[in-house]
């Protein structure tokens, strides 16, 4: 539905250049909710610009849809017809609502349907069914100053949606909400995907947004998309840095002559008991160091730090067995053959050394800081 190509966009201003994003490829599946977090400078609002081409790609493609959008974007500052019809079928939901204060909430949402030339009868059946999906038909008559920050959000949403589009597009919409809040938000683009057919792009820089609502992910850093997939091939993934921020676990080995392993539980594999199944079959004593387990699209997911009594090379045994229930076994302390030469090394360009593995996963809440864009 949505693909980037080769996408980049340089700012320049008095003689200086800026690259926002460096050769981004990226494609979202046609009803998938797909978030983009990263770090504040990292790029993510200069994409998600790019993609309805409210910035123009200083080069590289965007396709929305079947629809190559560089392509009708002209030579001109001004968008042309084309391109404000492509545009028309993408919806846009920014951080600050964007509402006007002196419209009515039913007016805010009609404005769009003002421009595409409406009757008035139409514009309001229009807006007063939108305002009822949002679950605000009683404030249609109502101004923004007299909403909660969350009811202005939900207004920002239904006037997205008045131009029927297939995609839409969230900036950072929940940052500026409190936490309960922001979950019925969540929830409501959530809803918004499966019983319209919405394919969701949105960018955010907390990580429980991922976790609560998304189906697949990617992380930019410095312009360009480090890692990218679906939550559950992320989770899968050794060394992922994303996975390690969405389920987070850390602990150290008690002494020298211990293994300490990650577990990663998904799909079915997440509701057995296997850690108790592994310390009767081989009657050893295993500790938890830490745990992170959440439901993810429905399904139970997380991470489990365990520590097991003797080296690597004791429990090979015991660590085969976790890998055949079909569980991601990433080792922190020890050897493994099949892991890297160097202990607890994750796989990648950006491979820690063994102390800041053991380290890694206190640090992983901070990936991306509060606040950041």
């Amino acid at each position: 539905m949505i693909t980037t190509t080769g996408l980049t966009k340089v700012y320049r201003s008095r003689g200086r250049e800026v690259t926002a994003l460096d050769g981004v490829d990226l494609h979202v599946r046609e009803g998938e909710v797909y978030g983009v977090i990263g770090q504040s400078g990292a790029g993510k609002s200069s994409l998600i610009r790019c993609v309805n081409l409210l910035e123009r790609p200083t080069s590289g493609t965007v396709t929305v849809d079947g629809v190559d959008l560089t392509a009708l974007a002209g030579k001109g500052p001004r968008a042309g017809r084309e391109l404000r019809a492509a545009r028309s079928r993408i919806g846009m939901v920014f951080q600050h609502f964007n509402l006007l204060s002196s419209r009515t909430v039913q007016s805010n949402v009609e404005l769009p349907l003002e421009i595409l030339g409406l009757s008035g009868r139409e514009r309001s059946r229009k807006a007063l069914e939108l305002l009822d999906l949002v679950g605000l038909a009683d404030k249609a008559r109502s101004y923004p100053s007299q909403l909660s920050g969350g009811q202005k959000q939900r207004v920002g949403i239904a006037r997205a949606l008045a131009g029927d589009p297939k995609v839409l597009l969230s900036d950072e919409a929940t940052s500026a909400l409190d936490p309960e809040t922001t979950r019925s938000i969540l929830q409501l683009l959530r809803d918004l995907n499966e019983r319209l057919g919405l394919t969701v792009l949105l960018i955010t820089h907390e990580m429980d947004v991922v976790k609560s609502v998304c189906d697949s992910a990617a992380l930019m850093e410095r312009g360009r998309v480090v890692e990218s997939g679906t939550v559950g091939e992320l989770l899968a993934t050794p060394g992922s840095q994303l996975a390690a921020a969405l389920f987070p676990v850390s602990g150290a080995a008690s002494g020298d002559d211990r293994t300490v392993v990650d577990v990663t539980f998904h799909g079915d594999a997440a509701t057995q008991p296997v850690i108790s199944q592994l310390s009767r079959t081989y009657n050893i004593d295993i500790s938890i160091l830490g745990a992170a387990m959440d439901t993810v699209g429905g399904r139970q997911v997380g991470r489990m730090r365990i520590e097991l009594p003797g080296r690597f090379e004791e429990n090979v045994v015991p660590i085969g067995f976790l890998r055949e229930q079909g569980l991601q076994v990433d080792i922190v302390t020890g050897q493994d053959p099949e892991s890297g030469p160097a202990a607890g090394r994750a796989t990648g360009p950006d491979s820690a050394s063994p102390a800041e593995s053991a380290s890694a996963s206190t640090s992983a809440p901070n990936l991306v800081k509060d606040g950041a864009r």
